[in-house]
């Protein structure tokens, strides 16, 4: 057990599923499953007419891959569910995918910080996978081959993973998504030393669902998107499909709340589920308010003290945003061009909450030192190492954007804080 971050802890310690509160409870151990053939991975419940067969999988499990496969052999069901959304399922099918990423549009949609938590998260699984010599997700595709090879129809039912980071972010406070970055990026730049009992233990489990279990424990908020929010959506997805028998291959995390789910037999509505929470208040209301303070405060210096003193205020402001954005570029080692950028764009984008001094700074690094296609399939694996930031060119774009965002936001506290004190 290691601790990564502050209050978190990214341990192997088992994870105990905790099903719905409420509702017809199917936990007995004689409802769960009316084969003795099939181990204690395989659950099965019936709705009415209908037969879920429910199989509980570790993602970076061998073991699990193949009961996936006997199962689907020999249940010959009318369809099969997976814990996939179709970018998931693209991101496991195609392994050389980041040569075709769009970067640009990735930053247009202002979801550059999006995909570096979920490039994290898919390393650090990576990582353990390649510790037990399976790749993550390996049984959720062989689900979708086995089906497709004996004419099964395949239905993706996890909720876009997009929807779901977002969701996500927006139910945390702005002190507890510190807490969370500073955890994750803690568990990706430590080194895993696994015992061979720990690799053992793992081989047997859901390591992303206690994963996730393990940070619903300081993030409540997180848990009930991750998790809870999850079950429900796949629930529904599995009851929508067609056919009399589906088998439905997720992480073992998910299995006590589906089948609870299930059970209770009342119909969840999903576009609920799928929306995206408007920001806090507040924040807009910071977002908004810091551009009017500022401006508001520039021109009541210029009506008490005069043109010049609002001149001088306003070259501070000017400096205090730029220089430290510009310094972050630096250290990044961005394109000198890139710096400049910085510099330049950094006073203007924290004047408006509409777009930041770290996406204009990461689209000028992306147009005058875009990836190299090497850079790009090996970017899972140095994302783990922090060296390879520098050298990495994709890595080095996530590098510029976080650095001089940091940059401008100190600036901004910085140069606000003495443009209000030169009212007085």
């Amino acid at each position: 057990m290691h601790r990564t971050g502050p209050g978190v802890r990214f341990g192997f310690r088992p994870a105990r599923p905790k099903g719905f509160p409420g509702g017809r409870d199917i936990s007995s151990e004689s409802d769960r499953s009316h084969r003795a053939d099939w181990p204690s991975d395989v659950h099965v419940v019936r709705v009415d007419d209908r037969e879920f067969i429910v199989v509980g999988t570790a993602h970076v499990s061998q073991e699990s891959a193949d009961l996936v496969r006997e199962v689907i052999e020999k249940e010959r069901p009318d369809c099969v569910c997976v814990e996939l959304d179709a970018q998931r399922y693209e991101a496991l099918s195609q392994r050389q995918r980041f040569e075709a990423l769009d970067l640009r549009q990735v930053i247009r949609r202002r979801q550059l910080s999006t995909l570096i938590v979920n490039l994290i998260l898919a390393s650090y699984q990576k990582q353990l996978g390649l510790q037990l010599g399976v790749l993550p997700g390996s049984e959720l595709l062989e689900a979708t081959r086995i089906a497709q090879q004996l004419g099964i129809p395949v239905a993706l039912c996890d909720r876009e993973v997009g929807i779901t980071l977002r969701r996500a972010w927006r139910s945390m406070s702005p002190w507890k998504k510190f807490v969370l970055l500073s955890a994750l990026l803690g568990s990706a730049f430590e080194k895993q030393e696994l015992s061979e009992d720990d690799l053992r233990e793992l081989r047997q489990s859901d390591v992303l669902s206690r994963l996730m279990a393990e940070l619903g424990e300081a993030f409540p908020a997180l848990k009930s998107v991750l998790i809870d929010e999850r079950d429900a959506y796949l629930t529904q997805r599995m009851r929508e499909t067609a056919g009399d028998r589906v088998v439905a291959v997720v992480g073992a995390g998910h299995v006590e709340g589906i089948r609870n789910a299930l059970a209770r037999e009342e119909a969840v509505p999903l576009e609920p589920l799928e929306e995206i929470p408007p920001a806090r208040p507040v924040l807009k209301w910071l977002g908004w308010g810091i551009p009017v303070v500022i401006l508001g405060s520039l021109a009541a210096i210029a009506w008490r003290k005069g043109a010049a003193a609002a001149g001088d205020s306003a070259l501070f402001w000017v400096l205090a945003n730029g220089l430290p954005s510009m310094l972050g570029a630096l250290v990044a080692l961005g394109h000198p061009l890139t710096v400049l950028a910085a510099f330049v764009a950094a006073p203007f984008t924290s004047l408006t909450p509409v777009i930041g001094a770290g996406y204009v700074t990461a689209f000028v690094q992306t147009y005058f030192r875009p990836p190299l296609v090497r850079e790009l399939q090996q970017v899972s694996a140095d994302v783990l190492r922090p060296g390879r930031w520098w050298s990495n060119r994709l890595l080095r774009i996530f590098l510029v954007f976080l650095l001089t965002t940091l940059g401008s936001a100190i600036g901004t506290w910085v140069g606000g804080a003495e443009i209000v004190s030169n009212l007085f």
